[in-house]
């Protein structure tokens, strides 16, 4: 929880109900120190970028809050930099209650929503008005040019507190769009299951397992929980191991492909894994999404590393790229288990194609940069950058597209770093 917010919102009155409920001694940590250089990152540039709608308060000279409903096109709100964001305001029903209100009182809150991802930003700000004559050039960026709606103004705010909340009570709402594009998802994976006959069992390895629980992490990406089929705790293993996994092909022949282990080891009484859909590829991940169902019987070998996480007390720089999060992400909850400094990196297309972000964002605040190439505002990891200013005894540790790691690899040897510092796991 980020100390702006909190030196914002915990007033006297809001910490006297904290301490009479027993959440105080909870939030006071998040008041110690000085506020911080509030800045946007890359994820939350591209979770302002992709929303279609928000609910603006602003406060009236009577002192009583006004809550507005802003609509338009989707990134309509404006990320205009790491602190600043702004909209056009179209021609409404000329009550003008908020910008009236914003003559007095400058100071704005901006609820954003995902209802399909159960996701809520809030925003605290100060908002500014401008138009034509005043700053023309600022008020050309906030246009949309193939938005017909007549453009009376916009509104720029400066960003000084932001807040992620919990899913709770946030009920799943879906456009026609996003039905329209899951509906299509489902026809398409139909005809696979009514027409694919896989075996009982798959596998002949050591280990019984069963499919315990499917979750859609992304559009494309599904975690898969597999337990021992009679309840035993299964091998334990360390950050950076896979299991191969029995696949029935459409064709009614078994493969197998391996999948990187998600979690924190420990003593398991699951496994987790997280595959990405390829179509059109050799067909192994779309075959498992369309036959793994609850009950699924697997028997597999136990887990196998060939990426393991040092075991020292050695900083550690992880760098993800796409798919390549699985095993980056069980590293990052070791080091944090471990107490162990660390950085992690992971960049993709968008937030909504990359699984687990919001959980890192959660889990290691301080400890993550997301990059997304294509938004509104992509950003890259500058590996000059990271490399460069890592430590001579950190370990790096890359997984994702041959691409990425080839740049890690090279920009690693110009810096004279060793090639037994530099770990990778390449996934196509």
């Amino acid at each position: 929880m980020a100390r702006a917010f909190a030196k914002i919102s915990f007033t006297p009155d809001v910490q006297a109900v904290q301490t009479e409920m027993g959440s105080r001694t909870a939030y006071r940590a998040a008041e110690l120190g000085e506020a911080e250089t509030v800045v946007l990152s890359a994820f939350e540039q591209a979770f302002i970028a992709e929303r279609d709608s928000f609910y603006q308060a602003t406060v009236s000279q009577s002192g009583w809050p006004y809550v507005q409903h802003r609509g338009g096109p989707v990134g309509f709100l404006k990320v205009l930099d790491e602190q600043t964001i702004g909209y056009a305001d179209f021609s409404g029903n000329r009550q003008y209650l908020s910008v009236g209100n914003l003559c007095g009182d400058d100071r704005v809150s901006l609820l954003l929503m995902d209802y399909p991802q159960r996701q809520r930003l809030k925003i605290w700000g100060r908002a500014r008005v401008v138009d034509t004559r005043s700053e023309p050039a600022l008020l050309e960026k906030l246009e949309l040019p193939d938005f017909r709606a007549p453009v009376e103004r916009g509104i720029v705010i400066r960003v000084e507190a932001f807040d992620w909340n919990c899913p709770k009570y946030i009920t799943p709402r879906y456009s026609q769009n996003e039905v329209e594009a899951l509906l299509v998802q489902a026809r398409q994976r139909q005809p696979v299951v009514v027409t694919t006959h896989a075996p009982a069992v798959l596998g002949n390895g050591a280990l019984p397992l069963t499919i315990s629980g499917i979750r859609q992490l992304t559009p494309r990406i599904r975690a898969y929980e597999l337990r021992h089929i009679g309840g035993e705790p299964l091998p334990a293993y360390r950050a950076g191991a896979h299991i191969r996994v029995p696949i029935a092909l459409p064709d009614g022949s078994v493969t197998s492909r391996a999948y990187s282990l998600t979690d924190a080891s420990g003593d398991p009484d699951c496994y987790r894994i997280a595959v990405l859909r390829v179509d059109g590829g050799e067909g192994g991940s779309s075959a498992l999404h369309d036959g793994w169902q609850i009950g699924t019987r697997l028997n597999v070998e136990a887990p196998e590393n060939y990426f393991p996480l040092h075991d020292d007390e050695r900083p550690a720089l992880l760098i993800a790229g796409g798919i390549g999060i699985t095993p980056i992400k069980a590293m990052a909850e070791t080091l944090a288990a471990r107490g162990a400094d660390f950085q992690l990196h992971y960049t993709g297309r968008a937030p909504r194609e990359m699984a687990f972000v919001k959980d890192l964002q959660r889990q290691f605040p301080n400890r993550c940069r997301f990059y997304f190439s294509q938004t509104q505002n992509p950003t890259r990891p500058d590996l000059s950058a990271l490399l460069g200013s890592a430590s001579a005894d950190t370990v790096i540790y890359v997984c994702g597209p041959t691409r990425l790691i080839d740049s890690v690899r090279q920009t690693a040897r110009r810096f004279g770093i060793a090639d037994e510092r530099v770990q990778f796991e390449s996934f196509i």
